[in-house]
């Protein structure tokens, strides 16, 4: 059972905002990457890499691990930010971010240390993560699979045809996170193809099913300890959150799904996200 201590939400907090400083800063030196959806993402994956998942940066094969699939492969971003803090290669790297040769892709590559499953084609990582916690149930292994995708991409065939296999095989080591931010490409998400009701679809596919808010680190811990009681039956976390979060400028703002901030936008975004942290970094 996750302890969540006032102290343990600062610190992940503090940590999100760290985060969302290293998206600013790569997106803006690479001149490239998905801002936007990976300031949604933040707070859910300091929570999941600094207080969650069982991993060790140093064994980024063991066989124990948590395993972590970011289906949405596009908020990359934030993926590599967090897999440097943690540990898994030098802060250094993410200045090549946007370069001829680099080890960070576009998307998520398995060639990257930490990437459990190279992603980026929508609707097809939460298969993969099905296959992963199925596997260690056969095994007879203890890791847990999270695997985070995007409302948006919930508009993607493949999504239902995992959701339905998954309480099949009884996954209760399986948490879907939905980074449900409500925005897409181009538009609002209701306005290309809806996808309400969310969570009564995840409960009509049989999943244990909690709504959030995706950026209240309580909340996020809550949820993912209830998951970890639920048994014969995955979880589907909806995470409300807000696509660009943290930036005044870029919150609830289609364009920022793939646009590179230039140095005035990146000097105030950088002023509102240090000041966010009330002096303390």
């Amino acid at each position: 059972m996750i302890e969540i201590h006032d102290e343990t939400i600062q610190r992940l907090e503090l940590v999100a905002n760290k985060l969302r400083r290293m998206v600013l800063d790569l997106t803006w030196v690479g001149q490239c990457g998905h801002p936007g959806g990976s300031m949604s993402l933040a707070d859910i994956l300091s929570c999941l890499y600094f207080e969650v998942m069982n991993i060790d940066s140093q064994r980024p094969d063991w066989d124990e691990r948590d395993r972590f699939i970011l289906s949405k492969g596009h908020a990359a971003p934030v993926y590599y930010s967090v897999l440097a803090q943690r540990g898994y290669f030098p802060t250094d790297l993410l200045s090549t971010y946007g370069q001829l040769d680099t080890l960070l892709q576009g998307h998520p590559d398995m060639h990257t240390p930490g990437v459990d499953m190279s992603s980026g084609s929508l609707g097809q990582g939460l298969s993969p993560a099905v296959g992963m916690a199925l596997g260690a149930k056969l095994k007879g292994l203890s890791f847990r699979t999270y695997v985070v995708i995007g409302d948006g991409e919930c508009q993607e065939g493949q999504i239902w045809e995992a959701a339905m296999v998954a309480p099949r095989f009884k996954l209760d080591n399986l948490t879907v996170i939905v980074d449900k931010n409500r925005l897409q490409l181009t538009d609002f998400t209701d306005q290309v193809v809806p996808v309400e009701p969310m969570a009564d679809k995840w409960k009509a596919f049989n999943w244990h099913t909690v709504e959030i808010d995706g950026h209240s680190v309580r909340e996020i811990l809550a949820a993912i300890d209830e998951a970890k009681r639920v048994k014969n039956q995955p979880t589907a976390i909806i995470a409300h959150t807000t696509k660009g979060k943290g930036i005044s400028f870029m919150e609830d703002q289609a364009a920022w799904h793939s646009k590179a901030p230039n140095d005035a936008e990146h000097a105030q975004a950088m002023q509102e996200l240090v000041a966010a942290c009330k002096g303390d970094l």
